[in-house]
Order: C-alpha cells, then sequence, then structure tokens
C-alpha cells in the first residue's frame, strides 16, 4: 500500500512525477493550493447560470425539438412503409437535429465541455492491471474479515442476551 501512496505520474510536467516534483510539496504549496481551490470552488458556486436570451439561439433549440421529434413522428407514422426507409427518416431527423444543436451557441459550450473532459482524462494516471488486482484482492480480504468480525459480535449479542440475561438457552 505504501508504494501505491508513493507513486509518481510518468507524464512529464505533472505535479507528482520525477522531472517536475516531488509528490509532497511544502507547507506553503499546499497552503497556496489550498486558497486557489478555495476561490475556485467559490467562483463555481457564485457564478450565474447561462440562459439562453437571444431570440436567434432559442429559435435554433425549438428547431432541435421540432427536427427530432419529427423524426421520431416519421418512423411512427410510416409503419407500413419497410423498415429500411423508417430508419432513415428516424436517423435524418435526429442527425438533423444534432447538426443544428451543435452550430447552436449550447452545442458548442457541449462540445468545449466534453473536449475539456477528455483532455482532463488523458492526465490521468490509471493503476496497472496488477495494482487493480492487487487492490480488488485487499476489497474482497477486508469484506471478508469484517464479515466474520460483524458475525462474531452478533453471535456474542445473541449469546448475552438469550443465555446470560433472559435464560432461554441452557
Amino acid at each position: 500500500i505504501a508504494q501505491l501512496a508513493e507513486r509518481r505520474s510518468p507524464k512529464p510536467k505533472v505535479g507528482g512525477s520525477i522531472p517536475s516534483a516531488p509528490a509532497i510539496a511544502s507547507l506553503e504549496a499546499v497552503a497556496t493550493n489550498i486558497f486557489y481551490y478555495d476561490t475556485e470552488l467559490h467562483h463555481m458556486a457564485t457564478a450565474d447560470v447561462t440562459t439562453v436570451n437571444s431570440t436567434l439561439e432559442r429559435a435554433k433549440l425549438a428547431l432541435v425539438m421540432a427536427l427530432a421529434v419529427s423524426g421520431f413522428f416519421g418512423y411512427y407514422a410510416l409503419a407500413a412503409e419497410p423498415f429500411w426507409l423508417r430508419a432513415v427518416v428516424l436517423a435524418g431527423g435526429v442527425l438533423a437535429a444534432v447538426l443544428v444543436f451543435l452550430v447552436s451557441d449550447a452545442g458548442r459550450r457541449f462540445v468545449a465541455y466534453v473536449r475539456d473532459s477528455v483532455r482532463e482524462l488523458q492526465k490521468v494516471v490509471w493503476p496497472t492491471r496488477r495494482e487493480t488486482f492487487q487492490m480488488t484482492l485487499y476489497v474482497f480480504g477486508f469484506a471478508v474479515i469484517m464479515a466474520i468480525f460483524l458475525w462474531l459480535v452478533d453471535k456474542l449479542f445473541e449469546w448475552l442476551l438469550y443465555g446470560v440475561v433472559l435464560g432461554w438457552r441452557g
């Protein structure tokens, strides 16, 4: 477990990696990061909720809804037609709705959010297969030990209550 706590990032210029900085920071650096984190949370908590203000953006979002609904409506309205035609109508409506959404302001913000999320996921140092297996064994082992402990405590209370206090068992 101590080896996992001391694990350093293999990526250069990432805090904790060998070329960049040690995993254990100075007290001053920790205090600075806590202050920055706190102000970042405060900024996130007090940020205004973004709403759709312009008429054009509202029209785009209404068109997105209309296109998606029309695709589904067309799929069910063409029940007597071949499946491939119904599937094309459904896919066309949904695809058109997605394309209109992507050119809207909300769509651009969504794409930026996805890109930022992917960038953050690339920074994650995932555990190796061996580390994952070891941690899984630790969790299972701990669960078994806790189950045995709780069973023993239950039997102790059962013996105390029924055997000693109430005298129901001879």
